[in-house]
């Protein structure tokens, strides 16, 4: 009996589906979306209208799309993988000369009910095609270096693509994904070495390159680095949003200010309080009792679905789940490390909180993958 058979024996059926999801992780999906929804009716100033119920729709839209996903026999996702990068790759394509811009950048493509985005579909569509790539390879092949070239050209392809839209936030969440499969399949640590060398040498040529014809980032990403290295350079300017970020993290306090009760968002004080700065408001209104609950929700998230990744000796599954784990842990890294002043304003928004409709929907479809491959664990 082959290795797929034995799979497909030992897979669950039916309703016995059902009851082998991760229920867990579930609970604590919605529990983080939930706090979402809290947040954005606290904004909005009360009104369910404008931001709560978009998102709540949303995100039972995503649910019933995380449990169909979950249901589909994880070696159909696997020989899917291919197709699923391919489709998403040519929709970036489509979208670098027929996407819609929006606040400077060319990122969606309007589809009436939604404007969909596909650089969050390519964040787990490349992390499906490098697990089944390393599902096939043999993994005494895992270190040479054609074979390691190949998941490089799978990331880097679509990484340049989204970083011409411009997007530097979501290319980098790229990288970190490809990364973190490439890293997780077992390619030696001399590869993760020298990048890193490459990379201290780029991030010296942007420096060395601004104000020239070559330089690498737009001006508008080089005042974002300006004003993360001194915000108060333009008070009301660049550095706008990052003070006015910092004084509502401070100002929180322990236990926070009250429900409805921050200042800083009620008054119109903090801009993008509702996408990529919601975790600002959490913590003023919340305080440091608040946020650091926040926290132990999505490390509990993360944990479930590395233990659900350990327990699986399917390589494409568990290597699926580490990878979709780690995009995970990387999203909630760079917004938080954005919003307190510990790195570029880079656009990425706070996973299940942040108001926006392609994001949530890929995100669950994503966590709907990691209930597929539980389930469909070998027994």
């Amino acid at each position: 009996m082959s290795f797929l058979e034995y799979r497909v024996k030992q897979a669950p059926t039916g309703f016995r589906k059902v009851l082998f999801l991760n229920w867990p992780l579930v609970v604590l999906v919605t529990a983080v979306a939930s706090v979402g929804f809290l947040m954005l009716y606290s904004i909005a100033g009360g009104n369910l209208d404008t931001w709560a119920r978009p998102q709540m729709e949303r995100f039972v839209a995503g649910m019933v799309l995380m449990f169909i996903v979950a249901m589909v026999p994880i070696w159909f996702w696997r020989n899917m993988a291919g197709l699923a990068y391919l489709v998403s790759f040519i929709l970036l394509l489509f979208v670098e000369f027929f996407g819609d811009v929006g606040m400077g950048a060319q990122r969606w493509i309007d589809l009436g009910f939604i404007r969909l985005q596909p650089s969050e579909m390519m964040k787990f569509t490349l992390v499906m095609m490098l697990a089944a790539y390393y599902d096939w390879l043999d993994s005494k092949k895992t270190s040479r270096p054609l074979y390691v070239l190949i998941p490089v050209l799978l990331t880097v392809a679509p990484t340049v693509l989204v970083l011409m839209q411009p997007n530097l936030g979501t290319s980098i969440l790229l990288l970190l994904a490809g990364a973190a499969v490439m890293f997780a399949a077992g390619v030696s640590l001399w590869y993760f070495g020298a990048v890193l060398a490459l990379g201290v040498g780029a991030v010296v040529s942007v420096f060395t390159l601004r104000g020239t014809e070559w330089q690498f980032l737009h001006d508008y990403q080089y005042r974002r680095i300006d004003t993360f290295l001194d915000p108060t350079a333009d008070p009301l300017g660049a550095g706008y949003n990052i003070i006015q970020a910092k004084i509502a993290l401070g100002s929180g306090g322990w236990s926070g200010k009250g429900f409805m009760q921050g200042t800083q968002s009620r008054l119109n004080f903090l801009p993008e309080k509702h996408t990529d700065f919601i975790f600002t408001t959490l913590a003023e209104e919340f305080g440091f009792i608040g946020a650091f609950s926040l926290l132990g929700l999505y490390a509990l998230i993360i944990g479930f679905c590395l233990v659900a990744a350990f327990q699986n000796r399917d390589r494409f599954s568990a290597l699926l789940i580490v990878g979709i784990a780690a995009n995970f842990f990387f999203y909630i890294a760079v917004n938080l490390s954005m919003v307190m002043g510990m790195a570029p304003v880079v656009g990425v928004p706070l996973p299940l909180l942040s108001y926006g409709g392609s994001a949530m929907l890929v995100l669950l479809v994503g966590f709907g993958l990691v209930q597929s491959a539980h389930v469909h664990r070998p027994r």
